[in-house]
């Protein structure tokens, strides 16, 4: 992999990501991401009220289910057609799904319908992120990925602080359906923005015969999309029943994850393949820690659920600083960062334990959210630019779907481990002896991913 280098300020770099040509683009991409992270962090507040609307309670976890599910496979296959026919019809297909899935959630008169909805747009938005990474690397000269990928961190940040405070208000005010009908304009706009690119996409180079082996990867992105929510949901809710349930979804997922993933991911191989698995080590560790927050300062020291959610803004706060950071800095190698960054996150992780007691420090938990939040910032970008730059051109669709394949999986056995020390050594109303050993060895997956990296560099990773 070719070292980042550049001679450009990092006001130069700006102002040719702002520049004529690409300033549409930018703004597009910025906003569909915007709604994206609206429409997730929304949907959780306004679920229990259009839940008890729709006499839907006891499926109360569906919605998010279906979603995850239908992002997988979106996900996958939205890679597989960037590959083989370009990203335009990918840009123009999933974000038409995601509008249909916001009119069909706005409009539900039942439970069907509604899981329906969330299936478009979980369909939609797993196809549209996968689409926009390999707009980037098509459009954007490599210099300018780190500060874009940046950017599209600090799209959260918004969303992250005024989104469930929103929708709330939205649902109070107006009724649930608007929090979903609420964005059709403004996905419409996103999309309008997108056009200049799309009408000047690059031809897409012929597939590489080494690609025959992928040709089963619609097949294999059903199965993650049944496997993944399968094991998920048997990890969280452990059960004589429900261990069947996992094991049948071990089943589709491994096999699948074979086809999904570049040769040798799973065991750290050198470059792209490790590449990889970084992304999943990231996110499976900070997301199965940061899933407890809220119900160990709830239950362990009584804050209300607002005060509880002041954490995860602060996490998301540090995350964008150091993403918009790194992108300051092309310059800086890639692999440095992505050490940092698992260094960060292992400290961050691992001080969380001060705030998992009793006798703990429930104030602290902001600001030590807000340093794990820094090391995700620092290197999540990173592993995106490292992963496009590695990709062929005619693989971007691929590479840029395993990452989030890796992203979902690690996430969901993660999540799943924590909930199962829950089930195991302590309970809701008393979590702090298993989040303690969950923050240890989350903060030991950091360190692991830290030691695959101590000898990279940009050109050997």
């Amino acid at each position: 992999m070719a070292a980042v280098t550049t001679t450009d300020t990092p006001d130069t770099t700006r102002g040719q990501l702002w520049s004529g040509r690409n300033r549409a683009t930018t703004l597009g991409i910025l906003l569909l991401i915007t709604i994206a992270a609206f429409e997730q962090l929304g949907v959780s507040t306004a679920m229990p009220s259009m839940l008890a609307d729709l006499r839907g309670g006891a499926l109360y976890s569906w919605p998010f289910t279906a979603a995850l599910s239908a992002s997988v496979v979106a996900t996958v296959v939205g890679g597989w057609i960037c590959d083989r026919w370009g990203y335009r019809v990918v840009l123009l297909v999933a974000p038409t799904v995601f509008l249909l899935g916001l009119v069909l959630a706005g409009t539900a008169t039942g439970m069907p319908a509604l899981l329906v909805a969330r299936a478009c747009q979980g369909l939609g938005l797993g196809g549209e992120v996968v689409a926009i990474y390999v707009l980037i690397a098509a459009v954007y000269p490599e210099r300018l990925r780190p500060t874009v990928f940046g950017l599209t961190a600090s799209a959260w940040v918004v969303p992250s602080i005024v989104g469930p405070t929103v929708a709330g208000l939205v649902t109070e005010r107006f009724g649930w359906r608007w929090v979903f009908l609420g964005l059709v304009p403004l996905a419409l706009l996103g999309v309008v923005l997108l056009l200049p690119a799309l009408r000047t996409v690059p031809a897409v180079p012929a597939p590489d015969p080494d690609t025959v082996r992928r040709k089963g990867i619609p097949l294999a992105a059903v199965a993650a999309g049944v496997g993944i929510p399968a094991v998920s949901w048997a990890a969280q809710h452990p059960s004589p029943a429900t261990l069947w349930l996992g094991l049948a979804g071990l089943a589709l997922l491994v096999p699948a994850l074979g086809r999904l993933l570049p040769k040798g991911t799973l065991r750290g191989a050198p470059g792209l393949p490790r590449v990889i698995l970084a992304r999943g080590l990231f996110a499976g560790a900070f997301f199965s820690v940061e899933a407890f927050v809220p119900l160990t300062l709830t239950s362990v020291h009584g804050f209300s659920p607002a005060l509880a959610g002041l954490p995860l803004t602060a996490g998301a706060l540090g995350w964008s600083a150091a993403s918009a950071w790194q992108g300051r800095r092309p310059e800086v190698q890639r692999t440095a960062l992505i050490r940092v960054g698992f260094a960060v996150l292992a400290a961050g992780l691992a001080s969380m334990v001060v705030v998992a007691a009793p006798w703990g420090w429930p104030w602290a938990a902001a600001a030590l959210w807000a340093v794990a939040g820094v090391g995700m910032g620092l290197g999540f970008p990173s592993i995106n630019v490292l992963a496009l730059g590695a990709a062929p051109e005619h693989e971007r669709g691929f590479t840029s779907a395993a990452l989030q394949v890796s992203d979902m999986v690690a996430s969901a056995t993660l999540v799943g481990l924590g909930g199962l020390l829950l089930t195991a050594l302590a309970s809701t109303a008393a979590p702090t002896a298993a989040v303690v050993p969950t923050d240890l060895l989350m903060a030991g997956v950091a360190v692991l991913g830290l030691l695959l990296f101590r000898r990279s560099t940009d050109d050997r990773v």
